[in-house]
């Protein structure tokens, strides 16, 4: 009992450290997870929730006995997959190209540029690509394609090409911040391991396959497993915003995310997208637990080599 006591005193400027943090957790995050309860019930306002009458799993039923469930969880999953490897395939180039710049003052202002689309809403980002791609006044079908001689796109009511946009996007705004973390990491190397590579005669594509790759892979899990950890959820300012809420664009840019939005909003419906929220958590829990499990399982068998 006294070692016990004399640890909580050891350790206590460090708990009172983490209380606010930990308060604000337990209010923000687990306090409105008792919502949950409006999945499994039919909401009716007079009654409140607790007396309203229970649905059981009624509203889940309903989610995926129409074509809706499987487009978003489609769509949800095959945007953040594309998402992860792009910008992380990205941001490791840009990176790397940032930090053989040899002039410091010019490595900064690139540092700084790369993570500015980072800093803009996502309200600035869908009135960029307007300016791009609208039909009437944009750059794509005023300039660029007259000379390529290709007839003008009506962008915003051709789905088959959102995909390509919403991943264009969205590596060009969120790039940046996985950048930075790049760099940091590549700045942390030991130079001597590139001279001892240049003594031996590898170049520069050596370089990089050999020890630059390598050495950024404890951050490239890192970065990953938190992706991973949000696989299931989608940036709705991305999805609802940046193609104008077009519904003819909703088999391509419609995701768990806006689907639940439109449920509460245009359609009342609460208890069907309070079940919407919780296949999306459960989902996500699932695929974190395993994506970690598979990690470890990876550390433990290259420790065995």
């Amino acid at each position: 009992m006294k070692k016990k006591k004399n640890k909580v005193k050891e350790y206590l400027p460090l708990y009172l450290m983490m209380l606010p943090g930990s308060l604000y957790l337990l209010i923000n995050n687990y306090l409105p997870m008792t919502g949950i309860i409006l999945a499994f019930k039919k909401l009716n306002f007079s009654k409140g929730i607790l007396a309203s009458p229970w649905a059981g799993l009624d509203n889940f039923k309903f989610l995926f006995s129409s074509k809706d469930a499987w487009i978003i969880t489609r769509n949800t999953l095959l945007y953040n997959i594309a998402f992860i490897l792009v910008n992380m395939v990205v941001g490791i180039a840009i990176a790397i190209l940032i930090c053989e710049v040899k002039n410091t003052k010019m490595k900064k202002i690139y540092q700084s540029a790369i993570l500015l689309p980072f800093l803009m809403s996502m309200v600035i980002l869908s009135y960029i690509v307007y300016a791009l791609l609208s039909a009437e006044n944009g750059l794509v079908n005023n300039t660029i394609l007259p000379l390529l001689h290709i007839d003008p796109i009506q962008w915003y009511q051709k789905p088959k090409y959102w995909p390509a946009i919403l991943i264009i996007a969205n590596c060009w705004k969120g790039v940046g911040y996985g950048c930075l973390i790049y760099i940091a990491s590549l700045i942390g190397i030991d130079p001597t391991y590139y001279e001892a590579a240049r003594l031996d005669g590898a170049t520069k594509w050596q370089e990089i396959t050999k020890i630059t790759l390598p050495c950024l892979v404890p951050t490239i899990i890192t970065l990953l497993l938190l992706s991973i950890g949000r696989i299931f959820y989608s940036d709705f300012g991305l999805f609802y915003q940046v193609p104008m809420n077009s519904g003819v664009l909703f088999p391509t840019t419609n995701v768990i995310d806006t689907y639940v939005y439109r449920a509460l909003i245009e359609q009342g419906n609460i208890s069907m997208s309070s079940a919407a929220g919780v296949y999306q958590s459960l989902v996500g829990f699932v695929i974190v637990m395993l994506s970690n499990w598979i990690v470890r399982r990876v550390d433990k068998d290259r420790a065995l080599f």
